[in-house]
């Protein structure tokens, strides 16, 4: 059921009311109507925030109901998980008509060329409630507009990397859902970020009974140019067939993977095989979450082909930030860091992810 179809439904039991005592109450919704013709999910919303406003003697039980995720006693108990998708549905509509969001990259450097060859984008949200990216994502997800803030935040990322450095890829991050919206395909005639630069980075696993409707939507464009990287997530024995099936051109490995590598024999074997996996389909190999220098330093030794992660750069906003990431004065500075002090300098593969 659509949160518009929800909206109308609360909205329609709070007017049936013939409780002398809700008048007031019934007046203000009609009042709210009046004022937003057509959005019956705004008028409820704003109607509900101005009745908390209004009714002082009613505070203590109103922030009790919220503590509760209830609904205020102005409206049917029953209707509290309907209004609680026209709140978020408002939230994020608001987000999105009012763009307000932006975009960070992370620099991820190829370790055996010692230079940065790509960004990962990431969605950074203008909000007051300092609410996280994922959590914002989720929420859009469940009230029926996760594509929309999806390609949203494709369209800023894809906006703001033409202050990224021409030569590097940008790995855009999108559900394998999305990749099945016709606005995909569309999105690459209506954005100067040239397809071969795009890395779309699935946030999640392609479902089973959707994987074949995604390969026929995603061949398309990597016949353009277009570029795949899955995480490894999910690493059971079907999804490393599909991942074959698939082939993807990048292999992203996190902190299950690469924690402790330089300490923990397993990790470094586990490590290692992947090495071999990646190599053998030909998969580069990506380390996420990199945060010391002995981890880049095996993960070097190892052979994996690149790596991003705090230790080699934090994600930013700033454009002037992007511009210094090849900068010599960067590259000799992350040398000595892992060489360490009265140590030769690294002469072994690339010392630098990201």
């Amino acid at each position: 059921m659509s949160v518009r179809v929800q909206a109308w439904g609360i909205i329609a039991a709070v007017l049936a009311d013939t409780d002398p005592a809700g008048t007031a109450v019934r007046q203000r919704l009609s009042n709210s109507l009046d004022e937003n013709p057509g959005v019956p999910e705004r008028a409820l919303l704003e109607y509900l925030l101005e009745t908390r406003r209004s009714d002082a003697t009613m505070t203590d039980t109103l922030e009790a109901a919220k503590d509760m995720r209830l609904t205020p006693p102005a409206l049917p108990p029953q209707f509290a998980e309907q209004l609680d998708a026209i709140r978020s549905a408002s939230r994020i509509s608001t987000l999105l008509e009012n763009q307000m969001l932006m975009t960070a990259f992370q620099p991820i450097y190829g370790l055996e060329g010692r230079t940065v060859v790509g960004a990962e984008a990431l969605s950074r949200f203008v909000s007051d409630d300092g609410a996280a990216a994922e959590l914002w994502f989720a929420e859009a997800a469940a009230v029926g507009l996760g594509a929309n803030l999806e390609f949203s935040a494709l369209g800023s990322a894809a906006a703001a990397a033409k202050d990224l450095p021409e030569d590097l890829y940008v790995s855009l991050n999108i559900s394998p859902t999305s990749c099945l919206d016709p606005r995909l395909p569309e999105l690459f005639d209506h954005i100067e970020l040239p397809i071969h630069r795009v890395v779309l980075e699935l946030t999640q696993d392609i479902p089973e009974e959707e994987y074949l409707q995604f390969l026929s939507a995603i061949n398309p464009l990597r016949e353009k140019g277009l570029r795949i990287a899955v995480d490894d997530t999910h690493t059971g024995a079907g999804a490393l067939s599909r991942m074959v099936h698939l082939r993807p051109d990048f292999l992203k490995v996190g902190r299950n993977v690469i924690g402790d590598v330089d300490k923990d024999g397993l990790q470094r074997a586990l490590a290692a095989c992947l090495v071999d996996f990646t190599d053998q389909v030909g998969i580069t190999l990506v380390a996420e979450g990199i945060e010391t220098v002995g981890e880049l330093k095996v993960l070097t030794e190892l052979g994996i082909s690149a790596g991003q992660g705090y230790l080699l750069g934090r994600p930013s906003v700033r454009p002037k930030d992007w511009a210094s990431w090849n900068t010599r004065l960067d590259m000799d500075g992350l040398e000595r860091h892992l060489a360490g002090p009265g140590e030769p300098r690294a002469t072994t593969r690339g010392t630098e992810s990201s």
